[in-house]
């Protein structure tokens, strides 16, 4: 009767950590770098990659839950496109972050037999200030991107961090593109050989 006890205990033993293994790992996301396409020469001796954005941990702002960072992908996207190369000059560049929030909202369904879903913005503003120290000068542009989803109010986190990783993705996509456009636009005289033609409008 012992050993078939002992017996039994082992089988559900066995049986429990096979359940266990069968239990999916959660998903690591990665914030996105940028250091495979062409940097961007800047006429300076220095880059500092600064945030000045502060988050509450409260809602309706979650940026905080979303299993990558606005604000960390900001930065990698500051020091992977960003290069200084006149160490001999008295100027400085500064990237700043001063947004890289996201709100939730929840949206009532008007209609009885639909959900309700859950409205997600994420925004992102930035600084790239340069200053002349000789000659007390100073010139900057400035970028904010944004970008919505809706989902079901009930989905899996899961499938939210899944939503969520796309979305920042995208509005990198569009922030990288604008930023690039910005800088060889207003701070094109700080651009090591930019070939690139001022458009006046």
């Amino acid at each position: 009767m012992k050993k078939l006890f002992a017996l039994s205990l082992m089988l559900f033993i066995i049986s429990a950590c096979s359940s266990a293994d069968e239990v999916p790992a959660p998903q690591k996301f990665r914030e996105q770098r940028f250091d495979a396409q062409q940097v961007i020469d800047l006429k300076v001796n220095k880059i500092d990659v600064v945030s000045e954005f502060m988050p509450s941990f409260t809602r309706p702002n979650v940026e905080h839950l979303f299993p990558i960072s606005i604000e960390k992908t900001a930065m990698n996207w500051g020091n992977d496109r960003l290069r200084a190369v006149d160490f001999s000059s008295a100027k400085k560049a500064t990237f700043i972050i001063k947004d890289a929030s996201v709100t939730e909202e929840i949206v009532k369904s008007e209609k009885f037999f639909e959900k309700d879903s859950l409205k997600y913005r994420a925004r992102l503003a930035v600084v790239l200030k340069v200053s002349d120290t000789e000659k007390f000068a100073n010139a900057e542009t400035s970028l904010e991107a944004w970008r919505e989803l809706t989902i079901p109010a009930d989905t899996p986190i899961d499938q939210k961090e899944i939503y969520w990783k796309n979305m920042v993705d995208k509005l990198f996509h569009e922030f990288d593109a604008r930023m690039q456009t910005n800088i060889h636009k207003y701070l094109n005289m700080y651009v090591d050989n930019s070939q690139y033609i001022t458009d006046y409008d």
